[in-house]
Order: structure tokens, then sequence, then C-alpha cells
């Protein structure tokens, strides 16, 4: 195999790290990860790489277009993995301008800095490199009770977080049928696994179980998510960037729908089976329904036959062997979640406003 340079946006990130820890233990490739480092970047979640010779880390914001084009110029990637950005959807609500920022404004500057790069590069240089643009299947909108979302799936955002990743995706193929930048675009359904800031459905159910705090539900837990693996989810951006077609997208999915509700019955019966706490009792009583996320989206699914078909990918956990994965590391890392308990996130319910 062929060593690569490939850096890494936002790849202090839950997903961003874990591609970052992929490359390192499975590739020879070298990676520089470029992270701001806010309340969800975390370098604890690139310990398990920090003393290899093959890993750099660069603190930047990709809005500070002067060094992000430094860093770029300097490491010279012949692959950039853009994963930097605001990615929750309850925070949108409350504060939707940072994700204009970040993730329109953000890709933006990026694509500048890469075209320019790009096209300092020898012929043979420029005919390898890629820009491999990280999307979510919220920019599709919302599905029904059958269906699936597939690459020519018309975009209806709903959010203003899928809202900001629409308008990053069409920055992205724009860039490459205006200016000929070599582009891949891809998009996943919701991740889960190590690492995972506690912001997030299952993170924040295991730790609420575990300290046997209510553990909210919206509306009647009726909405359906199609649920990857994240290392799973690593191995596909990788196999994307590697092998993908220049100009294509490629949907990624876990083949695994299940309501909300399923998702956290599942998380009280694997924690009462291996965490049993006879003071909180069955964790399962300590599911509260709240008032439903102002336009939450009822079902996506994810049609993932192209990257499987194309690329030879598939996802190697299944809900079941990938959720146990999860609770077991949120067991055996305690240090590392209540470092972010104890100061930057409590656990509050965000995006209430309607």
């Amino acid at each position: 195999m062929t060593i690569k340079r490939i850096l890494v946006t936002g790849g202090a990130g839950f997903i961003g790290s874990a591609v970052a820890r992929h490359l390192i233990a499975d590739t020879p490739h070298q990676v520089l990860v470029l992270d701001k480092l806010t309340y969800a970047g975390n370098l604890d979640s690139l310990q398990p790489i920090e003393t290899s010779p093959r890993y750099q880390f660069e603190q930047a914001d990709i809005l500070d277009a002067p060094k992000v084009g430094e860093t770029i110029a300097a490491f010279r990637p012949d692959s950039i993995m853009h994963l930097a950005a605001e990615s929750h959807v309850d925070r949108s609500i409350d504060g939707p301008g940072a994700f204009i920022q970040t993730n329109v404004v953000g890709t933006y500057t990026l694509l500048q800095a890469a075209l320019g790069y790009w096209r300092t590069l020898s012929d043979p240089e420029k005919e390898a490199f890629r820009f491999h643009h990280i999307s979510t299947d919220e920019v599709f909108g919302s599905l029904g009770s059958e269906g699936f979302f597939t690459e020519d799936t018309v975009y209806d955002p709903r959010s203003p977080y899928s809202a900001s990743k629409a308008a990053s995706d069409h920055l992205v193929r724009a860039w490459h049928h205006t200016y000929g930048l070599p582009t891949l675009v891809s998009n996943c359904s919701n991740n889960y696994g190590p690492y995972h800031f506690p912001e997030k459905l299952i993170p924040l159910v295991i730790l609420n179980a575990l300290e046997g705090k209510p553990l909210p539900v919206y509306g009647d837990g009726s909405n359906v998510r199609d649920w990857l693996y994240v290392e799973d989810h690593a191995r596909a951006l990788v196999t994307v960037a590697e092998r993908g077609r220049v100009g294509d997208s490629y949907n990624v999915g876990g083949h695994n729908e299940k309501t909300n509700l399923e998702v956290v019955q599942a998380i009280c019966a694997i924690l009462d089976d291996i965490a049993p706490d006879t003071v909180i009792g069955p964790r399962e009583k300590l599911i509260t329904f709240v008032k439903d996320r102002p336009g939450h989206d009822q079902r996506y699914a994810i049609d993932a036959s192209k990257i499987s078909r194309d690329l030879n990918w598939q996802p190697q956990e299944t809900f079941e062997t990938g959720l146990a994965k999860t609770v077991r590391w949120y067991l055996d890392n305690r240090s590392w979640w209540e470092r972010i308990r104890s100061g930057v996130y409590r656990g509050e319910r965000l995006g209430t406003v309607a």
C-alpha cells in the first residue's frame, strides 16, 4: 500500500478521532489532526495514538484561513478528510449561528485553501489528491414508515444543523464541478460507540442510567434512526477516501433501524445485566418521556448498497454487539467521561427553543 499523508479536520471529535485511531492502528499512513478543540474536541480521545511517529496534531480553527493555508502547505497532504463541524441538532436549535459559521463558512474556507494547494501540485499529484467531505443523512429530511435514503434522494433539511450540512455538501460538489477539485462526499446514519460526547442519546442514557438519573425520551419514543458503530464508519470513510470515485457520494449505514425507545430499553437491559445496582433497581423505570424536540424528524434509514457493491464495505458490528461494546467502554473508562460531566457538559436539556 502506498503511504499517504492524510489531514483530518475535526480529528479530536467523536468520529474524527475514530478515523485517526483507525489510520494509525490499521494503515501505514501519516496523519495530521487539525482541531479547534471546542467543547466536543477532546485530546483524550487521541491518547491511544499520541506517541506514534506517524501522528501529528495542530490546534486551529477551519475559519482561520491563513492558519489553515499554512498548515496544508507545510504538511502537504495527499488527502483531506473533512470532519470538523458543529454536529448536534439540539444545540443548532438553541444557537444556529455557530453552525452556519463552522459548517458553511468553515467548509468554504477549507475548500479555498485546498484548491489553492491542489493547484500547486504536479499533474500526478493532482490526480491522486482527494478532498473527502463527511456529512449526514439528516440532509435528506424525514422518511415515512417505508423507504430508504439513497445517494440520489433529494435534499430536504429540516433543522439548522442539517441545513448547514446540506449547504456544505453543495459547496463541495460545486468546487469539484467548477474548479475540478477532486472531491468525495459521504452521508452517514447515526453513529455511536466509544469516546462519544455525552450530549447525544446513547452516551447520555448510559451515564444517566449509571447514576440513577432520569432517562429522557423525546415525545413517545417512536422516532426511528439507523445506528452505525463508529469504528465501522471509520473503516468506511478511509475506504471511500482511498478508493471512492471522484465526484461521487456514498451513503454509509449500519442496517440497524431502532426507535429511540428501543435504544434506551436496550441500554437499560445491558446495564442491569453487567452492572446491576440494588439502590437504583431496574433502569427501565428511569425512562421519562419529555416534550419533543421542535421539528423532530420521524425516521432516517440509509440504503448503503452502493458502498457495499462498489467498495466492498460492510459493517462488522450488529446493533447488539456494538451497543454491548459501547456500554462496556463507558464502564471501563469513567475517567474520560467524568471529566466532561464535572465541567463542560452536565447532561442538561438542550434544544427546547421552538
